[in-house]
């Protein structure tokens, strides 16, 4: 296999043994053809991977802007300012990467594929919807917490947010 590529689904890495759609190996080879059929930038990768995979898996940006930094620095990417936005764009060494690793990458597709066709809601059977607003509410949390400085008041009013976010759902 490539260089960067990491077998095995799920568990290891710094996620102990959580149970992942992808791994970063994985996630690195998805994202690079992804870039290979079209130019594109972040968001849209973010996107473009939940529908693949029918809305049943989501990347976090904290997981695309990583990944797009390592393809970046190994070289398999390069990054282009196109309108105002930055487009990244695969290379001839990614192209090399993505022809070297191709048995895995068509493993990923096909998955995304099966997972597509099953359609509808996302994990367990959530709406799309819902899903999304799930994981923006999870990413916002987390980047707000892990800056910490919070003081007691900021503390307080994300606590009481939380608290009328669930009891409306519960009414809902």
């Amino acid at each position: 296999m490539g260089a960067g590529w990491h077998h095995g689904r799920g568990g290891g890495g710094r996620r102990g043994g959580r149970n992942r759609l992808l791994d970063y190996g994985e996630m690195r080879l998805l994202v690079l053809s992804l870039i290979a059929d079209k130019p594109t930038y972040g968001y849209e990768l973010i996107r473009t991977i939940e529908e693949r995979f029918g809305g049943s898996y989501t990347p976090s940006p904290g997981v695309i802007y990583p990944t797009l930094t390592w393809l970046d620095e190994a070289g398999y990417v390069r990054l282009a300012e196109e309108d105002g936005r930055k487009s990244y764009h695969i290379t001839p060494e990614g192209e090399a990467f993505l022809t070297a690793n191709r048995a895995g990458l068509d493993e990923i597709l096909a998955r995304s594929a099966a997972a597509g066709a099953e359609g509808g809601g996302g994990r367990r059977n959530i709406p799309v919807p819902v899903m999304r607003a799930m994981e923006n509410l999870k990413t916002a949390l987390r980047l707000r917490l892990r800056n910490g400085g919070l003081d007691q008041a900021a503390e307080q009013k994300i606590a009481d947010l939380l608290d009328t976010a669930a009891r409306e759902i519960g009414q809902a």
